[in-house]
């Protein structure tokens, strides 16, 4: 059955259709907000999978370069991998949605959004987030209850619903927010330094608008919505849960109050639930897989319960201590910055290289194409867990992280006018157990300084967890892998001593209070200070010069109407100047030179010869210049490059010269005076240079007869 609604949405109207496309999927809308269009499906396995002990969600988003009018590059002439923005944008439908399916549901689901028409100002990300949840919840999916999207920009002070493109650029914060009816479920996004309270306003806002949403598919779901799939919880024999208790539950509780490493506990973990499967196996045939979950259960129930009833975490700290940090610079020889973060048992090794303009990344999608010249990639290797793994290219989780870590230190990256170099800041993960984007900020913020980037501050960043019973709940500072595992948050925030510049958050459950967001951004505050401290023990203002190895750069300006002049036909003159004098050169609109060279001396001499290039012939100047052609009226001398001018046989010297080439032969270097130009033709003298024998003469007897008198 065909249904339409729309709403009101930030000046504009949010339309969402149903029952007309993708009819054999269990839910399809068409999502159209301005002029921007979202087809988004749901579909699921009519069968649960009994042999996994997660739920399988995949999310897909594609962007579609038809829908703005353009035909995809390369040799195939179509859509390839997803590109990074596809895959954040991905991330950004995901995350809010996997907490709001039941516990126990293990059908395989798939939500996929292809955008079929982009207006240039109406990004897809957020318009495919609502119509992910409208499929989920027009159809018979098990979806608990709706979630809006929104995005937020604040303009001149006043925050804006889903700015556009132009306006995000005048934005001094951009967050994404997801949220139900009551609470917010995810928040991501980037700002210059605002506060905690500016941040709590942000996402208020938000929630009006994401309470619009919500309503409109509830209206829906109710004319159109189908009959939802019963989920039945599996049975666990009571008899098998007190055996298992009997067995594990006073061990597991001095296990989760002992103090210990990762690995160690992974191993006691393992110990305690070989021993307990062992001992019921006789007794409880095939039943490994329902031992196990109780086993888990087990050991999250307790955790949680020390840390709500003693405020007392895995590793012995309470909920605002933060784990032990140490900082080093200058690590890895002969990158141009580098660092090594270590935070309890979490340790990123970031290095910094500085390129020229040409390294800079070329972003080509459903916008104009543009170019980065900051970027941060985050890697995370399966040993930095203990693991084996593939190296098999970067995943989902690797692109979100590095992400985030680029946003939270962008802000800071100074100007290209003030600093004309590509930086490409590389994290390693070289040991993980909690919040290893965060590590990544710190250590990225460390290199910078390092390699004498001109920041202003240092930036840092720490994951806040959260244990809810209830009323009851305790806000964690620094959380470990495992209290995020069994946690209900993961709140990251970075900024710098002034205010936040990054912050993502995820919610394990349906929501949660602004009275617990307020508590968690403050506790955040002053563990970001903690942070901020230790690293400015180490580095607290950027180093006076770059390394010896990073590329030297030159920067000036030129009259833009010589630029062509220095490209030459077909590049062929600035070819041979960077062949010449073993330089990189870059040229922009404005005029503005950029010079990269192995050292500073090649790329002074390239500047030097540029000037020249570009210099205006001037009449009474003195140029050394080069005999390039011998004339019998005359000679042409280059006094500046490709400007020739002509030395007649008459301004050669004072003394008569039948031919130019009875003095002079070519390639001799001169002194030579402009003297005239005329309809763009060039006279020299030399003569005017050398001084007149005759007139020395009469000098001469003019002082002997002074001397006589």
């Amino acid at each position: 059955m065909y249904i339409k609604k729309e709403i009101e949405l930030g000046g504009k109207t949010l339309i969402i259709e149903s029952g007309k496309l993708a009819k054999q999927s269990n839910g399809a809308v068409m999502v159209t907000y301005g002029e921007t269009m979202v087809l988004v499906t749901a579909v699921a396995s009519s069968e649960a999978k009994e042999d996994i002990d997660f739920f399988p969600l995949s999310v897909e988003y594609r962007e579609r370069a038809f829908a703005a009018g353009k035909i995809p590059g390369g040799f195939f002439k179509r859509e390839g991998k997803p590109t990074e923005k596809e895959i954040l944008s991905a991330r950004l439908i995901d995350r809010p949605i996997r907490p709001l399916f039941p516990e126990y549901y293990r059908n395989e689901t798939q939500v996929a959004a292809f955008v079929y028409s982009y207006d240039t100002e109406n990004d897809a990300d957020v318009i495919a987030a609502v119509g992910a949840s409208a499929a989920l919840v027009l159809s018979n999916i098990p979806f608990l209850e709706p979630i809006g999207e929104v995005r937020v920009g604040r303009i001149e002070g006043n925050l804006v619903i889903n700015p556009t493109e132009s306006q995000i650029k005048l934005s001094d914060m951009e967050l994404v927010v997801a949220g139900t009816a009551d609470s917010i479920m995810m928040v991501e996004g980037e700002a210059k330094e605002i506060s905690e309270n500016e941040l709590l306003e942000a996402l208020i806002f938000a929630h009006q608008a994401i309470k619009k949403i919500v309503e409109m598919q509830l209206e829906m779901q109710k004319e159109v919505g189908k009959p939802k799939m019963e989920i039945i919880p599996p049975v666990i024999d009571e008899n098998l849960v007190t055996d298992i208790n009997a067995l594990a539950f006073e061990e597991y509780k001095t296990l989760v109050a002992t103090v210990l490493g990762k690995e160690e506990r992974a191993e006691k973990n393992k110990e305690l639930n070989t021993k307990v499967q062992e001992a019921l196996a006789e007794k409880y045939p095939e039943s490994e897989k329902i031992i196990a979950q109780v086993l888990h259960d087990l050991e999250k129930k307790l955790m949680r319960e020390r840390i709500l009833t003693d405020g007392l975490r895995l590793d012995g700290r309470n909920t605002t201590q933060i784990r032990p940090i140490t900082c080093e610079i200058g690590c890895i020889l002969r990158t141009h910055g580098s660092s090594l973060f270590t935070r309890g048992e979490t340790q990123s090794l970031t290095t910094l290289t500085l390129g020229t303009k040409r390294d800079e990344q070329i972003i080509d999608g459903l916008k104009e194409e543009y170019t980065k010249r900051f970027m941060l990639h985050y890697n995370f290797p399966p040993f930095s867990v203990g693991e084996i793994g593939k190296y098999a290219g970067i995943g989902r989780r690797e692109v979100g992280h590095g992400n985030l870590a680029e946003r939270s230190l962008k802000n800071i990256i100074p100007p290209e006018g003030k600093f004309p170099y590509t930086i490409r800041l590389n994290s390693d993960i070289l040991e993980s157990n909690g919040s290893s984007s965060m590590a990544t900020v710190c250590a990225g913020s460390l290199a910078l300084m390092d390699a004498g980037v001109p920041v202003e501050k240092a930036i840092a960043g720490i994951a806040m967890g959260l244990i809810k019973e209830g009323d009851k709940y305790a806000i964690l500072t620094d959380i470990l892998g495992n209290e995020d595992h069994l946690g209900d948050m993961d709140f990251k925030v970075a900024g710098s001593v002034d205010g936040i510049t990054g912050f993502q958050m995820d919610i394990k459950i349906q929501g949660i209070s602004y009275e617990i967001m307020q508590k968690a951004l403050e506790q955040a505050r002053v563990g970001r200070l903690h942070i901020l401290g230790i690293m400015n023990e180490t580095i607290d203002k950027p180093k006076q010069s770059i390394s010896q190895w990073a590329p030297v750069i030159d920067s000036f300006y030129i009259n833009p109407e010589s630029i062509g002049a220095v490209i030459g036909t077909a590049g062929k003159v600035i070819q041979k100047i960077q062949k010449d004098f073993n330089v990189e050169i870059t040229i922009e609109e404005d005029g503005k030179v950029n010079i990269y060279g192995p050292q500073m001396e090649s790329a002074v001499k390239a500047k030097k010869y540029i000037k020249l290039l570009v210099a205006e012939p001037e009449i009474g100047q003195i140029y050394t210049g080069k005999v390039k052609k011998i004339m019998e009226f005359g000679a042409f001398v280059e006094i500046l490059p490709n400007k020739d001018g002509l030395l007649h046989v008459s301004q050669i010297s004072h003394d008569r010269v039948e031919k130019a080439s009875d003095v002079l032969k070519e390639g001799d270097e001169i002194e030579v005076k402009l003297i005239k130009i005329e309809k763009g033709k060039i006279s020299l003298s030399r003569k005017v240079l050398l001084e007149n024998p005759d007139k020395k003469k009469r000098k001469e007897n003019s002082d002997k007869n002074e001397t006589a008198e």
